[in-house]
């Protein structure tokens, strides 16, 4: 990997991403989600890092972070993916690459974007068609956002300041889940009735 330095900025969110290289899977099984979880929980310190959002998807991943300090966060991801490739390899008796290069990273400048970026990385198994509905996705938080938890945790934070409650959060998640069921049904009519 070419070493890519990021200026991330304390308190400030950014969306991190990446997927499998040539789009292939980078969890082949429950066990590669569950180490991903919690190899990511060891270099995210909660000191260091929020995590108040992520999907784990089976060919790529999507994390909400805001570091907590001035921290080297490219250097902390460059670790935690190397480490994940490798018990990954492993795993399957394979080398090489698992991930397509660096991960990219988006800032969220706007604050209005932050509870669309939230709407996203939680509505991926809806949109990659894993599931009917955001929930029954169990590599995600998505659960822990629409619960009744109160807990002191920085989704639950995050969710108390955008939302509220969390059967706001799945409200607003699931009216545009609904949009954009509409749209594809929609879709699916007019191109049939285009012969």
């Amino acid at each position: 990997m070419v070493r890519r330095d990021i200026q991330f900025i304390p308190y400030h969110f950014y969306h991190i991403y990446n997927r499998g290289n040539n789009r292939e899977s980078i969890f082949i099984e429950d066990e590669n989600y569950i180490h991903f979880l919690n190899r990511l929980h060891h270099y995210f310190d909660p000191v260091n890092i929020d995590l108040p959002a992520y999907c784990l998807m089976p060919n790529h991943f999507h994390l909400l972070v805001s570091p907590q300090k001035v921290i080297d966060l490219s250097n902390i991801m460059r670790s935690f993916s190397i480490s994940y490739a490798k018990a990954f390899n492993k795993w399957c008796h394979r080398v090489g690459h698992v991930f397509q290069g660096n991960f990219q990273t988006h800032p969220i400048e706007r604050d209005g974007y932050l509870s669309h970026i939230c709407r996203y990385i939680h509505l991926n198994p809806l949109k990659g068609g894993l599931v009917s509905m955001p929930d029954q996705w169990i590599f995600s938080d998505y659960r822990e956002w629409i619960s009744n938890n109160e807990e002191d945790k920085p989704g639950i934070r995050l969710r108390n300041e955008l939302f509220g409650k969390g059967e706001d959060y799945k409200k607003f998640v699931m009216d545009f889940a609904d949009e954009q069921r509409v749209q594809k049904e929609l879709e699916k009519v007019l191109s049939i009735s285009d012969f």
